[in-house]
């Protein structure tokens, strides 16, 4: 992994509150229930467009990594819902080197963490292939790998933690990071041409990222989903594997929206509704690494809304007013 690099903010650093945000609101669906059940219970209310051939796309961690999502939750998952019974977990090798750089030791490591139920597609063992970015300013395509297109549509699942670089790893940067090739997109959203390998300052690494991941959703269109496990969230992300720093925040529960920006929003709300206590290294991972810039500019690019309805599914789907997300949400933070 890469030294951190932080540079002076210009707004990514700060949490943005509900009063400041404006218009349309989003539907995201939230369970406590951390287990196999839990997790077809928030899939099931958004898996409308699941249709065809399904590219499951899950961060499956470096070797023996201990916070990843337990694979017998995503076996569950694919063995039980129909439409996901053909589907593949599909992955990109990294742009670092470590345990999943290249397509050999990314198959090893993919058997050592127990990936083994259904078949992993590592995208781009066979070469890449490059989407445009629509409305983007600092590019316009990026590199996935190949086989991406040969997908029909992709359920994103996300395990929400934080991150060394972005502050916080949700949707968005699992398919902004995740979908990209190892050796040119993902070069391209951490460096400038003819400058080191992590070149890129914290502002536009989160934008480079969100548009990354605009190219993904744009292909797919109305069949990508998003479900957020909030669930043994260190501060490192699963990319550190067994050096990832201890879990200090409370485990929450899953979220799942068909609006990327919704969901990842109301996962840093959770973390934000927290106690001081509870929540101050999440908070100065996401501040420090100016990570409120992915939100603010998935909201500039129209990739969703950051004003959302939290439909509460251990309760009757009781609906829940953003307008009082602080108040509301705490509650459903273990601990309080």
């Amino acid at each position: 992994m890469p030294n951190e690099k932080i540079t002076a903010g210009k707004g990514g650093e700060r949490y943005v509150p509900y009063e400041e945000r404006t218009g349309n609101e989003s539907v995201v669906y939230f369970t406590r229930d951390l287990s196999e059940a839990g997790l077809r219970k928030v899939y099931e209310k958004v898996n409308g467009m699941m249709k065809g051939k399904v590219a499951v796309k899950l961060h499956t961690g470096e070797q023996h990594g201990p916070n990843i999502i337990p694979r017998n939750w995503v076996k569950e998952l694919i063995e039980s819902e129909p439409e996901l019974k053909d589907a593949s977990i599909v992955e990109t090798n990294t742009y670092y080197e470590g345990d999943r750089y290249t397509t050999e030791q990314h198959l090893e490591t993919i058997k050592v963490n127990g990936w083994t139920f259904c078949p992993v597609d590592i995208m781009d063992a066979e070469g890449t292939v490059k989407l445009p970015i629509k409305g983007g300013k600092w590019m316009k395509e990026m590199c996935h790998g190949k086989t991406m297109v040969d997908y029909d549509s992709m359920l994103v699942l996300t395990h929400f933690k934080g991150h060394t670089m972005g502050g916080f790893g949700g949707s968005n940067k699992n398919i902004g990071i995740g979908c990209a090739d190892g050796r040119i997109g993902k070069k391209w959203i951490h460096a400038r041409e003819g400058e080191d390998m992590w070149s890129i300052d914290m502002e536009e690494l989160m934008e480079r990222i969100t548009e990354s991941t605009k190219a993904t959703i744009d292909f797919f269109g109305k069949n990508i989903t998003y479900v957020n496990v909030m669930r043994n969230m260190s501060v490192s992300c699963d990319c550190e594997g067994i050096h990832a720093m201890p879990v200090v925040t409370p485990n929450v529960g899953i979220l799942a929206s068909t609006d990327i920006l919704a969901v990842d929003q109301a996962c840093v709300d959770l973390i934000y509704a927290m106690r001081p206590d509870e929540n101050h290294d999440m908070v100065e991972r996401i501040e420090t690494r100016h990570g409120h810039r992915q939100l603010s500019y998935m909201k500039e690019m129209g990739m969703g809304n950051n004003r959302y309805i939290l439909i509460d599914l251990d309760n009757d789907e009781k609906h829940i007013d953003q307008k009082t997300a602080v108040a509301d949400l705490k509650p459903f933070v273990k601990g309080e």
